[in-house]
Formats: C-alpha cells, sequence, structure tokens
C-alpha cells in the first residue's frame, strides 16, 4: 500500500474532526441533543409542533455549508465512479441500516463514542466491519 502525499490531507482532515466535534458537542449542550443526522431528518418525515423549526436550520446548515466553504476556497472535484442503480441501491441499504442500528455513523460514531455508549460502540463497530467487508467484496471479488 503507498500513500497518495497529494491528496494527503492531516490538518485538514485534523480541522475537520475538531469543527465536527465542536459543532456536535455545542449542539448536545445547548440543545440536549444528539446530532444524528438520520434521527433529524427522520424526524421531519413525522413532524412534531415545535420540534421542526431547529430540524430545518440544522439540515440547511449542513447543505449551505459548501456553498459557504466555496467563499473562501474552491469545491474539490467530485467524482463518483459508481452508477445511478449502485447509487440507489447504497442509499437504500444505508437508510435500512440506520433504522436497525438505531441510528446513523454521526449519531453513533461521533456523539454515542464521546459519550461512551456500549450500544454505540457496537454500532460502530458493526458500521466499520460492514465498509470493510464492502470494499475487500467490491475490490478483490467482485474485480
Amino acid at each position: 500500500m503507498t500513500i497518495d502525499w497529494v491528496n494527503f490531507t492531516p490538518w485538514a482532515s485534523l480541522a475537520g474532526g475538531l469543527l465536527i466535534g465542536l459543532a456536535s458537542g455545542m449542539f448536545l449542550l445547548f440543545n440536549g441533543r444528539i446530532a444524528g443526522i438520520s434521527g433529524i431528518v427522520g424526524g421531519l418525515l413525522r413532524p412534531v409542533s415545535g420540534d421542526i423549526a431547529w430540524r430545518l436550520a440544522f439540515i440547511l446548515g449542513l447543505v449551505s455549508a459548501p456553498f459557504a466553504f466555496s467563499l473562501v476556497m474552491p469545491l474539490p472535484e467530485v467524482q463518483i465512479d459508481a452508477g445511478t442503480a449502485t447509487l440507489l441501491a447504497a442509499g437504500l441499504l444505508v437508510g435500512i441500516g440506520t433504522r436497525y442500528g438505531s441510528g446513523c455513523t454521526s449519531g453513533h460514531g461521533v456523539c454515542g463514542l464521546s459519550r461512551r455508549s456500549p450500544r454505540s460502540l457496537v454500532a460502530t463497530a458493526a458500521f466499520m466491519f460492514a465498509g470493510f467487508v464492502t470494499v475487500f467484496v467490491a475490490r478483490h471479488l467482485l474485480g
């Protein structure tokens, strides 16, 4: 295995991780809620009065962040090497997994692990294992 030194960005990655940790910590501190994206979006599918505005604001922030970033620096080129059917199947499987796992990688991996939740540790280990197996199968067994 070799490292792609041109695209190796430890400082930008560290800064991004710090921002995610700071934002999720502030969200928990000020709102008393976990910053799990699937739970936030899922709450909009069954809206409760008084619970919609903060969810929409959160999602608006997620969607508008790349635009704000583009004002400071150019956005990196996005290249997706999968077809539409593969992306739809992957999205469906991720959605099913977040329901079975009672949360997504942001809820379990970022917020749950920082709270030392045993359930989040098991869920994150399962996410990672499934990812490893998927990459191995896709790259080495399917070609």
